[in-house]
Parts: C-alpha cells; sequence; structure tokens
C-alpha cells in the first residue's frame, strides 16, 4: 500500500524536504501583491500605480523586433542554438569595446550567450561551490546566487551596503575564518535595489582582494549601460587583472527593454567561461536563434540604451523632487532604474512605521501607490521609474497624481 505521503517524503533537503510547503511564512513579493488586491478591492475607483515594478515599461525597439520577425522566417534558423552562434559572441565583443572600451575578449573563449543572467547566476555556484564552501553576497540584493549555493551544501556569508559607504561593501570587514572558506564574491552594479554606481578604484580594490584572497567574482552588470548624470557605462573587466579573477554578466533585459526575451551573455576569464559553458551545456539547448541574431543586432546599436537612459533619468529628477516635498530623503542615483530611499519613522498626525515593510504597506494601502520594502541592511523602500505610460504627457499625468496623493503627508525620522 502506497502512503498518501510518499510523494511528500522524497523532497530533497534542499528545498525542505518533507516539510515543502507547510511553511506558513508569506514572502514579500507575494505580501506585495496580496496589498495590491486589497488597496484595489478598499479604492475600486483609484488606479493604483505601480512604483514597484523590476522591469522595463516599454517594448523593444522597432528595428529589434523587425530582426526578429526576419530570422523567425529562415528555416535554418529553427534548430537548437546549443551554446550559441558566432554571431551573437562576435556582436557581444565588439559591444564590450564599443561602449565599456574593454578590449581584446575573445568571442570563442571569452563570451558564451546565456538565457537570461537569472539561469547563468543559478548555474555558476555549480562550477565553484563544494559543500561547505563560502559564497560571498551583498545584501540587499538578488537572492539566486545565495540559493544555489545552499542548494549545494556551501555557506553564504552576506556583505551589508550601507549609505554611508555609498552602498559599496566594505570587503575587509569580512573574518579570516570567511576568507579562507570562500570561493566566490558576487557584485551588483549600478545596483538593484540601491542604484548605486561603482567606480573603477572600488573594482581595482575588488581585483587586489580577490587575487590576494583567491576569490572568483561574479559581477553581475544587468544595469551596467543604464547610468546619466556625468557617469559612463564602466564594466569591471576594464579595470586591470579582472580578467584574471573573475567574469561579468550583461543582460540585454532592461538596457535594451527585451525582458521577456531572455537573452545575455557571460564574459571574462576563459576558464571560468569554458567551465560554465560545460555545466550550461548539461542544462539548456541554448537560446531561439532568432532571438540571438536580433540581440546581435540590439548590441550594435547602443543608442538604443542611450534613449532608454535619458527617459529614466528625466523621470528619476522629477519622482524624487516629489519624494523630497513630502519630507523623504530621496537621492536621485546615477544610474538604474531604482530610487532607493530611508523608511521614516511616521507621518505627521499620522501612523508610525516600525520598519521598511510597513511604511510601504502604508503607501499601498492609503494612496494606492504600490513600492518594495527592504529591511536587510537597514530600512529602505525602492520606487521605480519604469511605470507605464504612453508619452511624455501621460508620464507627468501620473507623477502629478503622486504628489497630489502625497502633498498632504509630512514624513518624520
Amino acid at each position: 500500500m502506497v502512503s498518501a505521503d510518499f510523494i511528500r517524503n522524497r523532497f530533497a533537503e534542499r528545498i525542505g524536504g518533507s516539510r515543502f510547503g507547510m511553511d506558513n511564512e508569506v514572502y514579500k513579493f507575494e505580501k506585495i501583491k496580496r496589498a495590491k488586491r486589497e488597496a484595489l478591492q478598499r479604492n475600486p475607483d483609484k488606479a493604483l500605480i505601480d512604483l514597484g515594478v523590476g522591469e522595463p515599461d516599454a517594448m523593444a525597439d522597432d528595428a529589434v523586433l523587425r530582426e526578429l520577425m526576419i530570422e523567425s522566417r529562415k528555416p535554418e534558423n529553427r534548430f537548437y542554438a546549443d551554446n550559441g552562434i558566432p554571431e551573437f559572441r562576435q556582436a557581444a565583443a565588439a559591444y564590450m569595446q564599443d561602449v565599456f572600451g574593454v578590449a581584446g575578449l575573445n568571442p570563442d573563449t571569452e563570451i558564451n550567450h546565456v538565457i537570461g543572467t537569472k539561469s547563468a547566476l543559478a548555474m555558476l555556484p555549480q562550477v565553484l561551490i563544494n559543500p561547505g564552501d563560502v559564497s560571498i553576497i551583498t545584501t540587499p540584493g538578488y537572492p539566486i546566487l545565495g540559493t544555489h549555493t545552499r542548494y549545494l551544501g556551501g555557506e553564504v556569508v552576506e556583505l551589508p551596503l550601507l549609505e554611508e559607504n555609498g552602498f559599496l561593501p566594505d570587503l575587509h570587514s569580512l573574518s579570516d575564518e570567511t576568507l579562507e572558506k570562500a570561493k566566490l564574491l558576487y557584485l551588483n552594479y549600478p545596483n538593484n535595489p540601491t542604484g548605486a554606481v561603482a567606480d573603477s578604484a572600488f573594482f581595482e580594490e575588488v581585483v587586489r582582494f580577490a587575487k590576494e584572497h583567491e576569490l572568483i567574482v561574479v559581477h553581475d552588470a544587468a544595469y551596467a549601460a543604464l547610468v546619466f548624470d556625468g557617469s559612463k557605462p564602466l564594466s569591471f573587466l576594464s579595470v586591470p587583472g579582472a580578467k584574471d579573477v573573475g567574469v561579468e554578466l550583461h543582460s540585454l533585459s532592461k538596457s535594451f527593454n527585451m525582458t521577456g526575451w531572455r537573452i545575455g551573455f557571460i564574459a571574462g576569464n576563459a576558464r571560468l567561461v569554458s567551465a560554465f559553458v560545460a555545466v550550461k551545456d548539461n542544462s539548456d539547448s541554448g537560446q531561439f536563434i532568432p532571438i540571438q541574431k536580433a540581440a546581435a543586432y540590439a548590441l550594435a546599436h547602443p543608442e538604443i540604451t542611450e534613449k532608454t537612459a535619458a527617459k529614466y533619468a528625466a523621470r528619476h529628477e522629477k519622482l524624487s523632487s516629489i519624494l523630497r516635498e513630502s519630507g523623504l530623503d530621496a537621492v536621485k542615483p546615477k544610474g538604474s532604474f531604482f530610487l532607493y530611499v530611508k523608511a521614516p519613522a511616521g507621518v505627521e498626525n499620522g501612523p508610525t512605521f516600525q520598519n521598511a515593510e510597513a511604511f510601504s504597506h502604508y503607501l499601498i494601502q492609503d494612496h494606492s501607490i504600490s513600492t518594495v520594502p527592504w529591511d536587510d541592511a537597514r530600512s529602505y523602500v525602492r520606487f521605480s521609474v519604469t511605470f507605464e505610460a504612453e508619452g511624455p504627457e501621460e508620464e507627468q499625468m501620473i507623477l502629478n497624481e503622486i504628489r497630489s496623493r502625497l502633498q498632504t503627508c509630512k514624513f518624520f525620522f
């Protein structure tokens, strides 16, 4: 007789074993979804303004869409792509030189396509992590590397990103014990969620530190080309010695409005790329060839990203100004589409907030404005300027509506 619980009892411990699905904890993004539904029920006539969205608001460029259509009609493009086509790798190498000044990347040995950087981040720990090894990740941040390090029996050490350090990690705060076991150091600049931008001096410090402690650096550069106000796109690989210690991941999702297309590339140390390719070869069969060819076209036209960055810069300017009018300490970032704002203690003659989650909940419930709270390294709320708007007039209407909804608020700290 088969036990009714036999399937549950076969689950791997990495996902909770027999306890899988029985945890009553509600995760942050599910709480946000629930709060959105409650706000719409309470105020059905009040449009929800979603400033929590973490993906672009626009379609891919028309010329890129045309390339996809043309290439999709070619019968020779219907086959498996495996580890990618030469045209895409060559376009990626040219893009790295033209936009970031990284010359001499070998498209055959130092670059490979990925089906979105999320899948690449999930695979990279398989290249490096054995049970007991340590991955160092920054917090707040994207949890994928930490998740898969734990799946493999490794440990995760978190480095907090604090405002007084410009939201850069203090590498020298790591203990000798951690550094002895550490294999992987994960960075992400421009940063999600803080919007912080790194400079060459920081990356030079990272290279020195990585060499001293024999660390592999993985730099997630998903927002690298989305910079403004005098900042220029900066690649970790542009720093001397960076290719000796690590790799960089680039995504077309954010920079070219190609989120659902799932295309990007890994570049850097040839041995690491080769090991990654071996894992990837056993994990997927490559992205659809027409998508790679359309992506190659996009990489050859970085002016597409420059136009998008200009739009985000203008929105950041206006939104941060509106938030400051309400008493929030909103400082326009130099990159990304995220505005990271310290959560206030409360509203004059109104409620108080114990943390960022409580503040975020208040914004949804009382003002139908959705954000993302972060209480990982002190309490902040992430606003995004990727709200949907059809043209400048609608964009300004939405910004005016945000100002109107918050004009009675006087936040205090």
